[in-house]
């Protein structure tokens, strides 16, 4: 599994406007009611091109060779003993970590078939869903329609820069990670060059932590080790 946060992910599209780790665009996404929440956690790269916005970088979050990764092994998310096996056995100790800083309205970017946005709906949040490849949508929703709870999640084919310029407005941003061998090496981020990226955003870093893998017990648990895996969480300053 690969080892650091990516340094152009699905959200760096969203990270002047509300949250995690990626790039930076207009301020539309945060709900001006409530502070928004940010989540990230091995945000991987999807940057193809990028263009100068207000000073910064403001760049696509897609990336076809990785769209076309993701499309061949769709059918599979939630073979729990297939390539997405990892993020199953990892979701219970991620979930711990959102659980304590929750709140009601989130968007999934990069959401996959859904294995994150349906444990969030379940636990009473209203969820978006969103993904660049049309194959995963229909996936998540097949899937969220076996449960009337996880039915109510609104699955939708587009990108973060869409719902931007959209003007959507979201409690919570969350961007977690994807199977070994989708991303580089090169596009990883560490913790320090993450939080650096949420500053120019306006985004303060409230929380961090490590993932650790047991062998032996096959499960995950957060720990104060963030030199590999991670997982952090932050707020939009008042303007």
């Amino acid at each position: 599994m690969a080892s650091k946060l990516v340094r152009h992910s699905h959200l760096r599209a969203l990270s002047s406007s509300i949250s995690i780790n990626n790039h930076i665009c207009s301020p539309h996404f945060s709900n001006p009611n409530r502070a928004p929440l940010s989540f990230s956690y091995k945000l991987f790269s999807n940057a193809s091109s990028s263009s100068s916005t207000g000073g910064f970088q403001r760049a696509s979050s897609l990336k076809d060779l990785e769209l076309a990764k993701f499309a061949s092994i769709a059918e599979t998310w939630w073979d729990s003993e297939g390539p997405f096996k990892p993020l199953h056995v990892m979701n219970p100790t991620r979930l711990a970590f959102i659980r304590s800083t929750l709140c009601r309205h989130f968007v999934d970017v990069g959401c996959g078939g859904g294995i994150l946005s349906e444990p969030l709906a379940r636990m009473g949040a209203t969820v978006t869903g969103v993904d660049a490849v049309e194959k995963n949508i229909k996936i998540a929703r097949i899937h969220a329609d076996l449960d009337p709870v996880t039915s109510t999640i609104e699955y939708c084919c587009t990108t973060a820069e869409k719902l931007v310029e959209e003007d959507r407005k979201f409690d919570a941003v969350i961007a977690l990670e994807l199977p070994e061998g989708t991303h580089e090496w090169s596009s990883f981020l560490t913790p320090e060059e993450l939080v650096l990226i949420l500053q120019r955003a306006n985004i303060t870093v409230r929380e961090m932590a490590g993932f650790v893998y047991n062998p032996l017990t096959g499960r995950w648990s957060l720990s104060d080790d963030i030199s590999v895996n991670f997982i952090a969480f932050g707020t939009k300053n008042c303007q």
